[in-house]
């Protein structure tokens, strides 16, 4: 994923939502306490470009596999590029914060927001 000033927040979230398709990014202003939730008054409009909302202009490409902890992406996205991300996982049919389970991968994630995600269609005769 490359990190650019001129990318929008959209793109981020997109190009992570396609690896990891029950899970997604937010970003947000300042920085979250670890395994705290950011206030939804800070969420920021995924229109805007990364270089408008981040405290750190380096630019690089970040590899994000399945292995990786949540914890940690959010860690780097915060120290590498300045930028403060929740990752969200989908429960039946809505989004949770993963502040609680932080110390989950991004695969174990996305398995257990795809397993909901089917429970739920199935209780609802979807």
């Amino acid at each position: 994923m490359q990190i650019t000033d001129s990318k929008k927040l959209r793109d981020i979230q997109q190009e992570f939502n396609n690896k990891f398709p029950y899970l997604k990014l937010e970003f947000y202003k300042g920085k979250h306490e670890s395994g705290k939730p950011s206030p939804v008054g800070k969420q920021l409009d995924p229109e805007k470009t990364i270089g408008q909302v981040r405290t750190a202009h380096n630019e690089g490409s970040m590899s994000i596999d399945g292995r990786l902890k949540v914890c940690t992406l959010e860690d780097r996205f915060w120290t590498h590029y300045g930028l403060n991300v929740q990752v969200f996982r989908l429960s039946g049919n809505l989004w949770l914060q993963t502040s609680t389970t932080d110390q989950w991968t991004l695969t174990e994630q996305n398995r257990k927001g795809e397993s909901s995600e089917k429970a739920y269609r199935e209780m609802h005769g979807e």
